[in-house]
C-alpha cells in the first residue's frame, strides 16, 4: 500500500460510519485511529483494561499454547503467516483485531476435507501465555465442499490475548462450531471471528463466556453464495467486576440467505457487566432474506449491568422476513414466590429459574460433553453467591 492510499484508508477510518455497511475494514494496525473510547465501537468498553491492545503499547511476550485432539478425519496444521490460505475469511474491523493479524508468528488451519464427515468432535485447547504476558494468535478452521464437523475452541489460563477466528465453509458444508472463554480471573481476550458460509451451506456459531476479566467477542457472519443458513447462539454468565462484550454482524450481502442469532446471559456480582450489541445489514442486493436476532438478561443481584443494543438495517424490502428483539430483567420474584409456595426450597427455586431460562441455549448444543460441562459451571456460578 502506498503513502497515498494509506492517508486516505486512514482518513476513511475516521468518518464515523452512518451505516454499518460503511464501516472500515483492513489489515493496516496505522489506518485506523487509535480508539478513545467514545467511538460507537468502543463506547461501553473499559479502555484501560485493555492492557494497551488498542494504542500498540501491548509487545507480544509470549505465546498461546494450542493442543489439538482432532478426529481422525480432520487435518491440523501449523502454518507460517505468509500461508494463501489465510485472510480468506474476512478482513479485520477494529483496530486490535488488525494488530493481531499484523502480529501473529504462526497460525493454526483445521480442516474437514471435502464430502467427510468427521466421527467425532475436534477439540483445539488454546492455554493463554500467562500471567502479564501478551500473546497475539490466528486459527482458520475450513469445511471443504459437502463436508460435516463439529470443532471446539476452548480458551483457557492467564495472560493477555487477541487474535482473530476465520471459518470458511464451502458448498454444502455443514459445521457446528463452540468457541468457549473459560479464562482464568486475570485474563484479557480480544477475539474478531469472521465467518464465511458458502452455497447451500449450514454453520451453527456457538459462543460461550464465563472467565476472564475482560472477554470481548466479535463475530461477523457474511455469506459468499446464496442458500447460506447460519444460526449464532451465545451463552455468557459474568461474575462481580467481569466485563463481557459481545458484538455480532450479519451482513446480508446476496440473495435467499438465513440468519438466526439468540444469546442469552446472567449476571451477578457487583459491577458485573455484560454488553451484547447484534448488527445485521440486508443489502440491496440480498432479496430472499430471512433474518432475527433475539437477546435475553437476567439479572440476579444488585450492582450488575446489562446493556443490549439490537440494530436492523434494511435497504430493499423484497423479503422474507426480518425482526429483532431484547429484554433485560431482574430476577423474578414472583416465579419464586410460586416455586417455594408449592414446597420447593429458596436455593432449589433460584436454581430451577436460572436453568429454566437458560435451558434453550444449552439444549442447542448437541456435543454432549461441552453442554455438560455448561450446566456444571452454570451449577459453579449460582453456588459462588450462596443462591
Amino acid at each position: 500500500m502506498t503513502v497515498a492510499e494509506n492517508t486516505a484508508a486512514a482518513a476513511e477510518a475516521r468518518v464515523p460510519a452512518v451505516s454499518r455497511a460503511e464501516r472500515f475494514t483492513g489489515y493496516d494496525v496505522e489506518a485506523f485511529e487509535v480508539p478513545s473510547g467514545r467511538e460507537e465501537n468502543w463506547r461501553f468498553t473499559p479502555m484501560k483494561r485493555l492492557r494497551g491492545l488498542h494504542d500498540g503499547t501491548a509487545v507480544a511476550s509470549g505465546e498461546v499454547k494450542v493442543d489439538a485432539d482432532a478426529a481422525p478425519e480432520v487435518r491440523v496444521e501449523t502454518v507460517d503467516r505468509d500461508d494463501d490460505r489465510l485472510g480468506k475469511a474476512g478482513k479485520p474491523g477494529d483496530r486490535i483485531a488488525a494488530q493481531a493479524y499484523s502480529s501473529f508468528t504462526s497460525a493454526t488451519v483445521v480442516t474437514v476435507p471435502k464430502e467427510t464427515k468427521a466421527s467425532r468432535p475436534t477439540v483445539l485447547r488454546l492455554t493463554g501465555p500467562g500471567e502479564g504476558n501478551v500473546a497475539f494468535g490466528h486459527v482458520q478452521v475450513r469445511a471443504e465442499a459437502y463436508a460435516e464437523a463439529a470443532i471446539v475452541l476452548d480458551h483457557v489460563g492467564s495472560g493477555t490475548y487477541a487474535d482473530n477466528v476465520e471459518f470458511v465453509i464451502g458448498e454444502g458444508a455443514r459445521l457446528t462450531v463452540v468457541s468457549v472463554q473459560d479464562w482464568a480471573d486475570d485474563a484479557v481476550h480480544v477475539s474478531e471471528q469472521h465467518l464465511r458460509v458458502g452455497k447451500d451451506a449450514t454453520l451453527k456459531h456457538i459462543v460461550v463466556t464465563l472467565g476472564g476479566d475482560l472477554v470481548r467477542v466479535s463475530p461477523t457472519a457474511s455469506f459468499a453464495d446464496k442458500g447460506g443458513d447460519v444460526e449464532m447462539l451465545g451463552l455468557y454468565f459474568a461474575d462481580a467486576g467481569q466485563h463481557q462484550e459481545h458484538r455480532l454482524f450479519v451482513d446480508h450481502a446476496v440473495t435467499n440467505c438465513k440468519s438466526r442469532v439468540m444469546y442469552k446471559g446472567a449476571l451477578q456480582g457487583e459491577a458485573a457487566h455484560t454488553v451484547w450489541i447484534g448488527d445485521v445489514l440486508i443489502r440491496a442486493a440480498a432479496e430472499g432474506t430471512d433474518t432475527y436476532e433475539l437477546n435475553r438478561n437476567l439479572v440476579l443481584t444488585e450492582g450488575a449491568r446489562a446493556d443490549s443494543v439490537p440494530n436492523l438495517e434494511i435497504e430493499t424490502g423484497e423479503i422474507e422476513g426480518a425482526g429483532h428483539a431484547s429484554a433485560t430483567g431482574r430476577f423474578d420474584d414472583e416465579q419464586l414466590f410460586y416455586l417455594q409456595s408449592r414446597g420447593i426450597e429458596e436455593e432449589t427455586a433460584r436454581r430451577l429459574v436460572v436453568r429454566g431460562f437458560f435451558h434453550e441455549i444449552l439444549m442447542k448444543i448437541d456435543i454432549p460433553e461441552v453442554r455438560e460441562r455448561l450446566q456444571a459451571a452454570i451449577e459453579t456460578e449460582l453456588e459462588a453467591v450462596g443462591s
